[in-house]
């Protein structure tokens, strides 16, 4: 239990170490906000999100009925799960390359639990259809939306500081960009720390050390300051890429995509209850605004390279998760 409670909140301080990006890398692009100030505000507000919200983490246990095996052979599942998409974040962030946390841990223990029934054992009730809910159908809605939305609401954006002078514009652009940077970290908080939290939740009533019932501010607190944290220290290679590998923009349609992103995170959050990835928001918003520009502006080949990296972290994930639980499955006998 020790160790995997120790993974989780490993697993959520990578998490906030590389989707600081997420929140910071085009507002310090567009000097909104200084690189100090950025990561200080992103860390605070992912902070506060994570503790305004525990509704999520009922829904992923409860609603969901993602379901551990009690005992040795659930933490097992689940400490397996996590060093998949734990492996896979890292390499991932070690390319410079975003991807979504969510989606990696997801299916890691789908595949930890169809490795568990290939073996005939207890499986964890739930992950395949948190894989196909939670993840694949995401996958597929996220970046389209984004980047229709970011796209199309640039127009009229610009018409309405059509008469402004390229000063004004910028100023209030930035400003704009900076409160909403701080919208986006808010959201991923109310996102990726529940889901820790929910974690956190599940190896306690898994390990029997705690009952599901009215334990969630213990869990939820100790997910938020992990979290925060790697956000505190924030990883920059990511923010390269999503700052200057994928797309030149100006600062009125870095609000624009910052304000698209952080509206569908908190819509997948507090009302419709899906798990948005933060990364594929972001993403897929700064390339949506960034193409409605009346010059060529995307990098259409680095971003190609992102797309191929989220559609590989399903397969992967849920092949790696497999593995490993098969290999640490002769110390569970």
């Amino acid at each position: 239990m020790v160790v995997v409670l120790v993974c989780i909140c490993a697993f959520a301080f990578l998490n906030g170490f590389r989707d600081a990006s997420n929140s910071v890398a085009v507002a310090v692009r567009n000097k909104a906000l200084t690189p100090s100030i950025a990561v200080l505000v992103a860390a605070f507000f992912t902070f506060v999100g994570t503790m305004l919200s525990t509704s999520f983490g009922v829904y992923l246990i409860s609603t969901v009925e993602l379901a551990l095996p009690n005992g040795t052979h659930g933490l097992t599942l689940l400490l397996s799960g996590l060093l998949a998409g734990g492996a896979w974040g890292l390499l991932c962030w070690w390319r410079g390359l975003p991807m979504s946390s969510t989606h990696s841990l997801v299916a890691g223990l789908a595949g930890a639990s169809g490795a568990s029934a290939l073996m005939g054992d207890e499986t964890m009730h739930g992950a395949w259809r948190m894989l196909a809910g939670g993840v694949l159908l995401p996958l597929l809605i996220t970046p389209l939306l984004a980047f229709a939305l970011s796209y199309l609401l640039v127009i009229p954006a610009t018409w309405m500081m059509r008469h402004s002078s390229s000063s004004d514009v910028n100023g209030i652009s930035r400003a704009g960009q900076s409160i909403a940077a701080c919208a986006v970290a808010l959201g991923h908080g109310m996102q990726d720390g529940q889901r820790t939290g929910a974690m956190l939740t599940l190896a306690l009533v898994t390990a029997g050390a705690a009952h599901p019932d009215g334990i969630m501010l213990g869990p939820q607190l100790v997910g938020a300051l992990c979290l925060s944290a790697g956000v505190l220290f924030g990883g920059w290679r990511i923010a390269h890429t999503i700052a200057y590998r994928l797309v030149s923009m100006d600062p009125l349609r870095g609000m624009v995509a910052q304000s698209v992103s952080a509206v569908m995170l908190f819509v997948g959050a507090m009302l419709i209850h899906l798990p948005i990835s933060t990364t594929q928001a972001v993403t897929s918003s700064i390339v949506g605004a960034g193409s409605n520009q009346p010059f060529e502006s995307v990098m259409w080949l680095h971003v190609r390279r992102v797309l191929r990296h989220w559609l590989a972290t399903p397969v992967v994930c849920v092949l790696a998760g497999g593995t490993l639980f098969l290999a640490m499955h002769p110390l569970l006998s």
